[in-house]
């Protein structure tokens, strides 16, 4: 049991401690971010912050949060804000909280670590326009909106669309050498299409998207997540290679169409794992029919074609490859998408909602591995 609040000071103090950080979401009083916070003979309190860049995109927040929460305390009567900003001794201090070592140390990917307890699922497809970047942010959204810490890299460099879909205009807060992802509907997210002009090219080859990935995994500050999702690009190029690199851990989601050239070309995304040596954790198939007004369905792309794909797979791996889900064809999955509300959060009742959300279901319970996990388990005496 905590200890009583003795004065309106510690009270004061008590209060800032609820307010988080918008970004790192931690506590602004354990981030160092405040400086002084006192209360003059009238009750008004002036808490002098310090933010971690001059140009703090949510500064307005923090003045609302702070406000509500000091303004809650009894005997305060006004609050003033004086914004200050941290010196750069003061961000690589920061930097090195945050990261839980030196300054000066490698950046590592936490999720590549023995310890993660981080489920990292590489959203694949063989090829283009099935709706694999729809799967990846409606899956994210309904983990999300089911308690759990969700990310998202767009590792789809040259097709990147994810911020748009999660309705996220906002730039990335760089802290020293570390960057602070936007977060849009309880979802942290990264993309290249943050960092370009506009809607810009991205025209790199081989070694300049593996960076791209290393850093989207390194630098930015994910937090304790539950859930790491990544929008690849279609295919088995250098993106899914660098994946496997730097991911070995990461298990693969096959999105797929009925219609058999689809599932075909979805086998080869899948049997890539044979050679990166990751696990298929299923398949999905996505615009499975289409519902129309007399209850009939409207096969529009063909059937069967996600249940071949996971039964090839599973002869091919030699391990079960689940069909996960099917997704029925629904014109609000691309109004919802445009419009920056995924349709788990816009209309989760509907048909696609209900299956994406048993989908996300499946994913969110599934046992945890135990590969580079201490069993705590001791030979025995002789």
């Amino acid at each position: 049991m905590s200890a009583p609040v003795s004065t309106v000071e510690d009270a004061i103090q008590a209060a800032l401690a609820t307010v988080n950080d918008p970004e790192i979401r931690r506590p602004i009083t354990e981030l160092g971010m405040v400086r002084s916070a006192t209360i003059g003979a009238s009750g008004v309190v002036r808490v002098e912050l310090l933010l971690t860049v001059a140009g703090c995109p949510l500064k307005d927040k923090l003045r609302t949060d702070i406000t509500a929460a000091v303004a809650s305390v009894p005997g305060v009567t006004g609050v003033e804000i004086d914004f200050g900003v941290m010196t750069p001794e003061q961000r690589q201090s920061l930097q090195s909280q945050l990261r839980g070592g030196g300054a000066t140390e490698e950046p590592v990917i936490p999720f590549a670590q023995p310890g993660s307890r981080t489920r990292v699922y590489a959203v694949a497809s063989g090829k283009g326009g099935v709706g694999k970047s729809s799967v990846t942010v409606n899956l994210a959204a309904a983990l999300a909106a089911r308690g759990l810490s969700v990310g998202v890299v767009d590792a789809d460099i040259y097709g990147h669309s994810v911020p748009r879909m999660l309705g996220t205009e906002a730039r990335p807060t760089r802290v020293e050498d570390m960057i602070m992802p936007p977060q849009s509907h309880g979802v942290k997210v990264i993309s290249i299409g943050m960092f370009t002009s506009g809607n810009a090219a991205v025209v790199w080859r081989g070694p300049m998207l593996h960076r791209a990935l290393q850093q989207f995994l390194a630098d930015v500050y994910w937090g304790d997540l539950d859930v790491l999702l990544l929008d690849l690009p279609p295919g088995t190029g250098d993106v899914a290679i660098s994946l496997a690199q730097l991911l070995p851990n990461s298990e693969i989601l096959i999105v797929t169409t009925p219609q058999t050239a689809a599932a075909e070309v979805a086998e080869r995304a899948g049997a890539i794992a044979l050679q990166t040596h990751q696990r298929v954790v299923g398949v999905i198939e996505n615009m499975s029919w289409l519902e129309l007004p007399d209850g009939s369905r409207m096969e529009i792309f063909g059937a069967g074609g996600g249940e071949a794909v996971a039964e090839s797979l599973s002869r091919t791996i030699g391990a079960q490859v689940p069909l996960l889900g099917q997704i029925p064809l629904d014109t609000r999955v691309r109004e919802a998408g445009d419009a920056g509300n995924p349709i788990v959060l816009a209309e989760p009742e509907s048909p696609a909602a209900r299956a994406l959300g048993t989908v996300a279901d499946r994913l969110a319970l599934r046992r945890e591995s135990l590969l580079g996990k201490p069993l705590g388990l001791k030979p025995a005496g002789r």
